[in-house]
């Protein structure tokens, strides 16, 4: 092991030993792209002066877990993800009194309106109960909120449409200065928390579960756990959704699901 990865071991294990947040098990690459860039922009001249920052200093350690919890997000992310959904997993969903559904890793809500969008238009909304989850507060608040910039409108509304929306998508956010508020019918159905995917324990008897490019950054035991974690959380036939670029393929959970539809990483517990 080089001297740069055994500084960010060290780094890692003082977060946990300081402040509880546990990043040991995230993927090496990742977690070395976004210290090394934080180093950067302070100019600072070695990992081991970050950490000694981070055990003195609250307000340094605030902005480096920003860092680490940034995440690539947008409404309707895969326009043909959600075509999937409209095909083949809301009729399962419309067998169900309530169903219930868990967003992990939601970041600052996206994909939660944009699920909650989704079951409006499929008439499944007032009876559906979302449950939108991430590790980052602050990304929670944002979330809650509902705001966001007009200009990442522009980008959603065509998200939206490629996707199959039958409304107009304007009909979902009123125009707020340079920004946008998501309708407050969205937010009736979904509740917003933190909750810490390494850590915390299952939600039970979900009917779907989307975590979607969350794991990609996880290394693989950490995989495996958030993975029973799900399994342990769904319903006899529940459904989960992963992102792209992951798969139930290759891991130990590969048997307990049976795939829907592979190219969109949907797949249904046995």
């Amino acid at each position: 092991m080089d001297n740069e990865a055994i500084e960010i071991n060290l780094l890692l294990e003082a977060i946990y030993q300081k402040y509880g947040y546990d990043f040991k098990e995230y993927a090496d690459a990742s977690m070395r792209r976004k210290i090394l860039h934080r180093l950067e922009l302070f100019k600072l001249s070695n990992i081991s002066e970050m950490t000694h920052r981070v055990l003195h200093e609250q307000e340094f350690f605030e902005i480096l877990l920003q860092d680490f919890y940034t995440s690539v997000t947008e409404m309707f992310r895969d326009p043909s993800y959600y075509q999937a959904l409209r095909k083949a997993v809301i009729p399962i969903l419309k067998t169900y009194s309530h169903p219930r559904i868990w967003v992990a890793g939601c970041a600052s809500g996206e994909e939660a309106y944009s699920l909650a969008i989704l079951l409006k238009e499929e008439g499944l909304y007032d009876r559906s109960q979302i449950y939108a989850t991430d590790l980052d507060k602050n990304a929670i608040k944002k979330a809650r909120d509902g705001l966001y910039s007009a200009e990442l409108l522009r980008k959603y509304t065509s998200n939206y449409q490629k996707a199959g929306g039958v409304e107009s998508f304007s009909d979902y956010y009123v125009a707020q200065n340079q920004n946008a508020v998501m309708d407050p019918s969205l937010k009736q159905k979904i509740l917003f928390s933190t909750h810490n995917l390494v850590s915390d324990d299952s939600f039970n008897e979900m009917h779907l579960i989307s975590c979607r490019n969350v794991l990609i950054y996880f290394k693989k035991a950490l995989q495996e756990r958030v993975l029973g974690l799900f399994h342990r959380s769904l319903c006899r036939q529940g459904i989960l959704c992963l992102g792209a670029k992951e798969s139930l393929h290759f891991t130990s959970h590969d048997d307990a699901f049976e795939t829907l539809m592979n190219h969109e990483k949907i797949y249904r517990k046995k």
